[in-house]
């Protein structure tokens, strides 16, 4: 055998072993972040309790910039026909809102969301959302307003866990629709953190599904997910 031939043979799986591993670690490996989650949560220089704050809960809470606050998006991908499937996530720290809490309710909440911020492990699908899907060129915002009071189980107790559903109307792409957020929160004294998500279909906003030519294309429907730090107002 020459070597020239063994030379061949010896490159062949090196070449496909080099190009499995590109398809892996660009399309099928996991990049998606983490569920939204009340306990990743935090304020600058550590949050928590400090045992600062109101007596209470009661009054109007306004929304803490933080390294973990954010508006997102969670969606899954198809790649190569339909062979693989990868969950995209994107997010923006740049929310702006208040809550308002009344004993054992929230009477008010509303929420503002600059999604020209989001951002995800792709400069290329963060990109293509400027002109495709959300189209944020043109609908650069996002927002949400309870319409309906959340009944919580009680007025909240300083370190304690609640879950509750939020009804509210949410514009995107600007269009204006019902949805349902699952949110579990906590009141810690001087804050409050919340976090959660809601199920969107796309067509009930007039966003399309993305589809690449094939290569690449986007399911119709994804999650909405939040994470929250509130402070007095």
């Amino acid at each position: 055998m020459s070597r020239r031939l063994v030379a061949v043979l010896v490159a062949v799986p090196v070449v496909v072993l080099v190009g499995c591993g590109a398809v892996w670690y660009t399309l099928i490996r996991d990049t998606a972040d983490p569920e939204a989650d009340v306990d990743a949560i935090t304020a600058d220089g550590g949050g928590g309790d400090t045992g600062d704050g109101p007596a209470s809960a009661d009054g109007t809470w306004t929304v803490e910039p933080g390294d973990t606050v954010f508006v997102g998006y969670r969606v899954q991908e198809q790649f190569a026909g339909d062979t693989i499937q990868k969950t995209a996530t994107g997010r923006t720290p740049a929310v702006e809102g208040t809550i308002t809490v009344d004993g054992d309710r929230i009477t008010a909440a509303g929420f503002t969301a600059d999604l020209t911020g989001l951002e995800s492990d792709q400069a290329r699908r963060d990109s293509a959302l400027l002109t495709r899907g959300l189209e944020l060129a043109t609908y650069p915002e996002a927002s949400f307003e309870l319409t309906s009071p959340v009944v919580l189980p009680s007025p909240p107790a300083r370190g304690e866990d609640v879950e509750v559903t939020a009804t509210g109307d949410l514009t995107l792409h600007g269009q204006t629709a019902p949805v349902e957020v699952a949110l579990e929160g906590r009141w810690e004294g001087s804050t409050i953190s919340v976090a959660g998500s809601a199920p969107i279909a796309f067509a009930d906003f007039g966003v399309d599904a993305i589809d690449m030519a094939g290569f690449v294309r986007t399911d119709d429907h994804g999650t909405l997910e939040l994470q929250l730090l509130l402070v007095p107002a």
